[in-house]
């Protein structure tokens, strides 16, 4: 009688992979923290300067956050990989400030003006941003949307020096300051020692409700499930009488107020604009997209965050020079041991 064949697990190398993968990556991740935090207790007796820095980190991390799903709303539905969307970003930068310089918004300003001023200019960004992604995506990708993955991809890349030029004969080549409506750097409250200023709370403040009504907006109205449809299967969602080039619109506005939002905080948590900020904040979204996993909303707002906080830590303590090379290196490994992020690539294949 011939024995029953046992099946052949993974091989051990694959299992330590994965187990790298699921538990490895979080202790790196945890590697910077811990460390400072051990660190401080040592010297200060106390956790001041790291809480200072995971405040400021979330801050940023939370413009990275707004920038990022607009790439992976993009790539999600036509899994194009949009290289002009940091440039949509640094023209909602550029619309934002030119509105507070045509409001007449100065530091000496009073407090409604300024609230006002920054909600008209928060929604013309927003408006303005997302147009002009939708006119980028008529013009430029839905003419190549059944042209090889490679044609597209060089498109996106000439509409990224397009626009950055745009914005140098906007604004010039020069760092163009923004008035600090807000006394950004003012201490808004401290807690257990660490202070929580103006810019913090504008952040995170604006931030956090687009978040929940983009993914309410996306999990339950009918454009929504639309836009899920057509990311799982463009076909069969066209068969079923959803309108997919009014859905890839969307899906292109969408990210492009997303981008617009983030411009505007952009403008006034950092109080200087210029037209080269497109290509390294895209760059960083960029990072934070596929750190999370590409396609994922979840993901990207988690890659965001976590760029944050490690360029934050950097910066205060390692020094600037030195940051975008320890973002990159977390990216390698996040690659290495899972290639599809963090949070896992949604692919059309999934169910």
């Amino acid at each position: 009688m011939e024995a029953a064949s046992i099946p052949a697990g993974p091989p051990a190398s694959q299992r330590i992979k994965q187990l790298i993968g699921t538990y490895g990556l979080t202790a790196v991740l945890l590697i910077m923290p811990v460390w400072f935090a051990i660190t401080d207790l040592s010297d200060d007796g106390n956790l001041v300067r790291l809480g200072e820095n995971l405040v400021a980190g979330l801050s940023n991390g939370a413009i990275w956050a707004l920038v990022a799903i607009g790439y992976t709303l993009v790539y999600g539905i036509v899994e194009l990989i949009n290289f002009a969307h940091g440039e949509i970003f640094m023209i909602g930068s550029f619309i934002s400030a030119s509105l507070i310089g045509t409001l007449g918004l100065t530091v000496d300003s009073s407090f409604l003006p300024v609230f006002f001023g920054l909600v008209v200019a928060l929604v013309v960004a927003m408006v303005g941003a997302g147009t002009l992604n939708v006119l980028i995506e008529r013009v430029a990708y839905r003419p190549l949307r059944s042209a090889p993955k490679l044609a597209p991809l060089i498109t996106a890349v000439g509409m990224s020096f397009i626009l950055q030029n745009v914005g140098l004969l906007w604004k010039g080549g020069n760092q163009q300051g923004v008035p600090d409506l807000l006394d950004a750097q003012h201490t808004l409250v401290t807690i257990f020692g660490v202070t929580i200023e103006n810019a913090d709370v504008l952040s995170v403040a604006v931030t956090i409700p687009l978040l929940i009504v983009m993914t309410t907006f996306i999990n339950r109205s009918r454009l929504g499930k639309a836009m899920r449809a057509t990311a799982q299967d463009p076909e069969a969602a066209r068969l079923m009488g959803i309108n997919v080039d009014t859905t890839i619109s969307m899906t292109f506005l969408i990210g492009g107020m997303l981008a617009g939002a983030a411009g505007l905080i952009y403008a006034v948590y950092q109080t200087t604009i210029w037209f080269f900020q497109g290509f390294t904040g895209g760059l960083i979204a960029f990072t934070a997209a596929v750190m999370g996993g590409i396609g994922n909303l979840r993901g990207a707002v988690l890659g965001g965050l976590i760029i944050g906080f490690i360029q934050q830590m950097s910066d205060n303590r390692i020094g600037s020079q030195w940051t975008p090379a320890i973002v990159f290196a977390y990216l390698v490994l996040i690659m290495v041991f899972k290639p599809s992020g963090l949070l896992g690539e949604q692919t059309r294949d999934a169910g």
